[in-house]
């Protein structure tokens, strides 16, 4: 009897396991053959799934994102308590996706990274969860704060 696979459940999963990677290895130190032999899957059954490493790379941005704690999900009663719950929950990760991040973004312009689909998902998702706790109109402020303190946080070796 032929194996059942829910494929949607498959490249979910692929994706998830391949973020790690990204992040332990850099975007542009691997490659679909490593990602593929890393994951134990053929290279042909990933480019099933995923055409491209890019493609790759943003259906891992998608999973990454989804681990973003929601606002309800934070426990804070104000939204400057919130803000450093949010803060606490993406600290000790925040070193690695940034070194990924300038990794993939490298040789890129400026109007390259605007339009880029992965980082425009990831910029929504996590304007999403900010304007979540400290509504629309401030959002844009608490984000640029907010990166701003786990940036310099992650220079000063002391994520906060």
């Amino acid at each position: 009897m032929p194996k059942i696979v829910d494929h949607d459940s498959h490249r979910a999963e692929l994706a998830l396991r391949a973020a790690s990677y990204f992040s332990e290895h850099g975007y542009g130190g691997v490659s679909m053959r490593k990602i593929a032999a890393h994951l134990g899957v053929s290279k042909s059954a990933l480019y099933h799934y995923f055409p491209t490493k890019e493609a790759l790379f943003l259906a891992s941005t998608e999973a990454a994102m989804q681990a973003i704690p929601a606002p309800d999900a934070l426990s804070a009663a104000t939204p400057e308590e919130q803000m450093a719950q949010l803060s606490a929950a993406m600290a000790p990760s925040f070193g690695a996706e940034m070194a990924l991040l300038f990794d993939y973004l490298r040789g890129k312009t400026a109007a390259e990274i605007a339009a880029d689909d992965a980082m425009q998902l990831a910029l929504s998702a996590y304007r999403s969860t900010v304007a979540g706790i400290v509504g629309d109109d401030a959002a844009d402020d608490a984000l640029d704060r907010l990166l701003g303190r786990l940036l310099m946080g992650y220079f000063r070796g002391a994520p906060r």
